[in-house]
């Protein structure tokens, strides 16, 4: 029988799992301050369900799907912009610094919201298919079908050198 993570568990989890969420949130959003918001909003509802947690390996997978859910109702609001720009970017997470990332960013933050998570969901989380379904509440199919009108429009934005035709392909 697994028992409940304690309250000293769940701040050791929120320092682990606070840059992988952030980089999420702030790759969906495309604003440093919505996603530090939207992250603490996510840790805050996982705190709240904390006493249900039976599994430490299984809380980071819970507060994504937290976060990724309270994103979604954000975007339904009538009060959400589609387009947010901004000068600055987070800090890299690792010592690279592609030329392309910039361009990359700002091409995120011209596609439509649903897009853009399932874009970022699957490529940047590494989600499969089904998991991103299952992330974002719609079905297999709309995954597939938002992901290839997104990357459609990336490679017009950023060209087939920076998203290739086969990154596409990918169907698991």
């Amino acid at each position: 029988m697994s028992r409940t993570p304690s309250d000293s568990e769940y701040t050791e989890f929120v320092h682990a799992t606070w840059p992988a969420l952030y980089r999420t949130a702030y790759l969906m959003l495309g604003d440093r301050g919505e996603a530090e918001d939207l992250v603490q909003t996510a840790l805050a509802k996982t705190y709240a369900a904390w006493p249900k947690v039976r599994s430490l390996e299984a809380a980071p997978a819970y507060a994504r799907k937290v976060l990724v859910n309270t994103a979604a109702s954000w975007f339904r609001k009538k009060s959400w912009r589609n387009e947010r720009p901004t000068e600055d970017l987070p800090e890299l997470a690792h010592d690279s610094d592609p030329s392309d990332r910039p361009a990359v960013i700002s091409a995120l933050g011209l596609l439509p919201p649903r897009q853009r998570a399932v874009v970022v969901l699957r490529y940047y989380d590494d989600l499969s298919v089904a998991e991103t379904a299952r992330a974002l509440g719609i079905t297999e199919g709309t995954v597939k079908s938002q992901t290839s009108e997104a990357l459609a429009k990336l490679r017009v934005q950023l060209g087939e050198a920076v998203v290739p035709q086969t990154l596409g392909a990918r169907h698991d």
